[in-house]
C-alpha cells in the first residue's frame, strides 16, 4: 500500500499535516480534526459546493473589475471555480455539515480549494499562497458572514426547483388516478363515519389540488432566500470590501445564476437576520403536513383487506411480517410518513437556531443549513418513491365501493329534502338498530314512493346539486 504523503500547512493556531494531494489547505484539515458529528459531509450535496463556487467566482468578477485583483490571478480563480461549478473537485469538500464557527470552515474549505487548484493552474505547487492566497485573494472584499448565507441561500433555491419538479410529478399522477376512476362511486367520511357518496375521481383530484396549493406557497417563500448581504463582510459594515463591490457582486451572482438576486438594504440588519430560513422552513413544514396527511389516508382506505375499509390496493412492495404469512403492508405511505416527521422536527430545530442569533451575527446557522438541506433532500427522494412505488400503482376495488355505498346508513342523508331532518334520522335509527336498508324502510313507512326514491338515491344525482323531487 503506498504511504499517504503530506505537506505542511500552518495557520493562527501552528502547524498542521495536509495530504499532499488535497486541494484544501489547514483550516479545513482543522474542521476535519475537529468535527465528526453528522458523519454528512458538504460534499454530499452537490448543490452546496457548487452554490459557494457561484459566490466565489462572482466576488473574483466584481474585484477584478473594480481593480482589486490582477488578470492572472483573477483568472485563475476564476477558472477554478467554474470547474467546481461543472462538478469537479467535490471531494475535497470533506466539512462535516454540523460545525461551530458559524460557517467558517465551510468558507475556508472553499477559499483553499480555490486558491490551491488557482495555483495549480499558473504552475505553481499547493499551499504556495504566496502566489494566490486563499484569504487576500480568495476571500477579498469577503467575510463568512456574507459568504456563508449567501451560499445556503442559493443552495436552497436550486434544491427547492428539484422539490418543486417532483411535487409536479405526484400532482399528475394523482390526477390520471382521478381521471382513470372519475365515475366509481364510494362513500365520503368525516370523523371516521359515514357522510354522503362522492367519486374517486373527486377524492384524487382533491389530493392534487390540496397539493398544489403548496407549490404557489414554497415558491411565495423562496423568494425571500434572493435577498442577500454580500459586501457586508464581517458584520455588515462593509469593512475591507471596496466600494461598489456589494453591488456589483449581487449583480454578478444574480447574472451567472439567473436568479434575480438583491442586495439588502440594511447590510447591518441582514447579516444576522435568518427570518427567511424561518419562512421556508414553514412552507416546507406545510407541504409536510399535507403528504402525510394523504399518506395516512392511503394507508385507512388500503386497511384490510378482509378485515378492514379495502377500498384501494396499494402496489404490494414488501412481506409485512416474519410471523404472519401473507400480510402485506403500507411500506412506501409508512415512510413517507417517517419522512414528513422529520421534515417537521427540523423546522422546530430551524426556529429554535434562528431565535438563537445574537447581536450581529447567528451563529448557529450551520444547523438551519444542516436541517433545510436535509428536509429539502429527504422530502424530494420521499415524493419520489411515493409516485413512482404507490401513486400511480393504486388500484380501486369498485364492486366494494359500490356495496358500500347503497348499505350506507349516510345515503339518508339526501332524503332531508323530501321526508325531512327528523324522519331521516328515524329512518337511520331503525335501519343502525335493524341492520335493515335505509330503502326498505322508506318505502315500508309510506314516506315516498319507490320510483321518486329511486330517483333521489341514485347515487350520481347525490353528486351534484339538483332541484327536490315533488
Amino acid at each position: 500500500m503506498k504511504e499517504e504523503q503530506f505537506r505542511i500547512e500552518s495557520d493562527l493556531l501552528g502547524e498542521l499535516q495536509v495530504p499532499s494531494d488535497a486541494l484544501y489547505g489547514v483550516q479545513t484539515q482543522r474542521g476535519i480534526n475537529n468535527y465528526h458529528i453528522s458523519r454528512k459531509k458538504m460534499r454530499d450535496y452537490p448543490d452546496y459546493v457548487i452554490a459557494i463556487a457561484y459566490v466565489k467566482l462572482a466576488a473574483i468578477e466584481a474585484n477584478h473589475t473594480l481593480g482589486v485583483i490582477e488578470d492572472n490571478i483573477s483568472g485563475a480563480i476564476a477558472q477554478a471555480c467554474r470547474e467546481i461549478i461543472e462538478g469537479k473537485w467535490h471531494d475535497n469538500f470533506p466539512i462535516d455539515m454540523m460545525q461551530g464557527g458559524a460557517g467558517t470552515s465551510v468558507n475556508m474549505n472553499a477559499n483553499e480549494v480555490i486558491a490551491n487548484r488557482a495555483l495549480e493552474i499558473l504552475g505553481h505547487e499547493k499551499g504556495e499562497y504566496q502566489y494566490v492566497s486563499p484569504n487576500d485573494h480568495v476571500n477579498c472584499g469577503q467575510s463568512t458572514n456574507d459568504v456563508y448565507p449567501t451560499t445556503i441561500r442559493l443552495t436552497f433555491i436550486r434544491m427547492n426547483k428539484k422539490l418543486i419538479e417532483s411535487v409536479m410529478k405526484m400532482i399528475k399522477a394523482l390526477r390520471e388516478k382521478g381521471a382513470e376512476y372519475a365515475d366509481t362511486l364510494k362513500m365520503g367520511r368525516t370523523q371516521l363515519q359515514d357522510a354522503v357518496p362522492m367519486t374517486f375521481g373527486q377524492e384524487f383530484n382533491a389530493y392534487a389540488n390540496n397539493i398544489e396549493e403548496e407549490i404557489l406557497n414554497l415558491n411565495r417563500n423562496v423568494k425571500l432566500l434572493h435577498e442577500i448581504n454580500m459586501g457586508g463582510t464581517a458584520i455588515g459594515t462593509g469593512l475591507n470590501a471596496v466600494p461598489g463591490f456589494a453591488k456589483l457582486c449581487t449583480e454578478n451572482l444574480a447574472k451567472l445564476t439567473g436568479e434575480p438576486f438583491v442586495l439588502a438594504p440594511d447590510l447591518v440588519e441582514a447579516t444576522p437576520d435568518t427570518g427567511a430560513y424561518v419562512s421556508y422552513s414553514s412552507a416546507l413544514k406545510r407541504l409536510a403536513v399535507k403528504v402525510s396527511k394523504m399518506c395516512n389516508d392511503f394507508r385507512l382506505l388500503s386497511s384490510g383487506p378482509r378485515c378492514g375499509l379495502n377500498e384501494i390496493n396499494l402496489p404490494p412492495k414488501a412481506p409485512g411480517s416474519s410471523i404472519m404469512p401473507g400480510k402485506v403492508n403500507p411500506v412506501i405511505p409508512e415512510v413517507t410518513n417517517q419522512v414528513c416527521f422529520k421534515v417537521i422536527g427540523n423546522d422546530t430545530t430551524i426556529s429554535f437556531a434562528a431565535e438563537a442569533g445574537q447581536l450581529q451575527l447567528n451563529v448557529m446557522e450551520p444547523v438551519i443549513t444542516e436541517a433545510l438541506i436535509e428536509s429539502l433532500t429527504w422530502m424530494t427522494n420521499a415524493i419520489d418513491t411515493l409516485t413512482e412505488e404507490c401513486i400511480t400503482g393504486i388500484t380501486v376495488n369498485v364492486d366494494r365501493c359500490m356495496n358500500m355505498v347503497l348499505n350506507s346508513i349516510g345515503i339518508v342523508t339526501a332524503l332531508n329534502p323530501y321526508i325531512g331532518y327528523k324522519n331521516s334520522t328515524k329512518v337511520a335509527k331503525e335501519a343502525l338498530e335493524t341492520n335493515r336498508s335505509v330503502y326498505d324502510i322508506v318505502i315500508e313507512k309510506g314516506l315516498m314512493t319507490k320510483e321518486k326514491l329511486d330517483e333521489a338515491l341514485d347515487p350520481k344525482q347525490m353528486l351534484n346539486s339538483h332541484e327536490f323531487i315533488h
